[in-house]
């Protein structure tokens, strides 16, 4: 199986940007992390990371005819971007949204994602755990699986 990893903006600022919420670990420490977690459950993943909407949609673009499934923290364009679900509706790949942090635990807006909506699930404050996890979902379900998202 052939997972697209996509992580939108400010991921890159790992390990700076609000340690106490996202950790100490950069961002290389979490690509490290999930191309080690794919290699042991013999899974071909390839990272992506902008801090751009429209590259973003571009990425889910071209997992089309490349990939099996989509892992996707599209980090706060989760809460505002329609042009992202409707990248992930456009291509039909099974995806999973993934955030580092406990989204529903924090600011009231950060309970609100569209790009879940094209999600067959959601995965959200397991840290770097979560992101296995999702590749892990995507695996059990299978690479032909093209069913409506359901959470």
């Amino acid at each position: 199986m052939r997972i697209i990893i996509i992580n939108g903006p400010n991921l890159n600022m790992l390990g700076i940007r609000e340690p106490e919420i996202y950790g100490r670990e950069s961002y290389d420490d979490l690509v490290k992390y999930i191309e080690r977690s794919a290699m042991e459950m013999g899974v071909e993943a390839e990272c992506f990371q902008s801090n751009h909407e429209g590259e973003l949609v571009t990425l889910i673009q071209r997992a089309l005819g490349r990939a099996d499934a989509i892992v996707i923290n599209p980090a706060a364009y989760t809460h505002t971007s329609v042009a992202i679900l409707d990248a992930l509706k456009a291509v039909g790949l099974p995806a999973v949204e993934v955030h580092l942090s406990d989204v529903n635990a924090r600011e009231e807006f950060r309970r609100v994602s569209y790009s879940s909506l094209a999600c067959v699930a959601v995965v959200a404050g397991k840290g770097f755990a979560g992101y296995r996890e999702a590749m892990e979902l995507l695996l059990a379900r299978g690479s032909d699986s093209r069913s409506s998202p359901a959470r």
